[in-house]
């Protein structure tokens, strides 16, 4: 082969070389890049084994029924959004009443009149059922 021809072949080699090098990123690097474009974060349920380690409880200790209503219920029932029963109006609070706690119990649990009216749990999915029916006990006491 001709000495030109080999000097153009390594030339054209070795300008191969420096650009893929430009280009390859070292394991640090790499790590770095893969670390920096991972997801936020998972959604893993309760009872999902597929994330690996059990999901752990929220908060720990059972919320109060005070706190049930500040984080959840307060923003329909202290104006009465979407007709809900005003905390404290004890007229609004009676007729409910009336129908028996349980039934009272089972609407906050499970919701009321679906579309627009009380959703289940107020939705406060992270609650308990205990959570919302001491929530219910608290509103139901500071509105006689």
């Amino acid at each position: 082969m001709n000495s030109a021809i080999l000097k153009k072949l390594a030339a054209t080699f070795g300008l191969v070389m420096v650009c893929a090098s430009a280009w390859a990123l070292t394991d640090k690097q790499l790590a770095d890049v893969e670390s920096r474009i991972q997801p936020a974060g998972k959604v893993c349920l309760q009872g999902d084994n597929a994330c690996g380690a059990v999901v752990a409880s929220l908060g720990g200790a059972a919320k109060s029924g005070e706190e049930v209503y500040k984080s959840s219920c307060q923003g329909c029932h202290a104006s009465g959004a979407g007709n809900a029963p005003v905390f404290g109006d004890v007229a609004d609070w009676s007729k409910r009443a009336e129908q028996g706690l349980d039934t009272v119990y089972k609407h906050a649990i499970e919701g009321f009149n679906n579309i627009g009216m009380m959703p289940a749990k107020g939705l406060c999915m992270s609650c308990s059922d205990d959570e919302v029916m001491a929530a219910v006990d608290y509103i139901l006491e500071n509105s006689k």
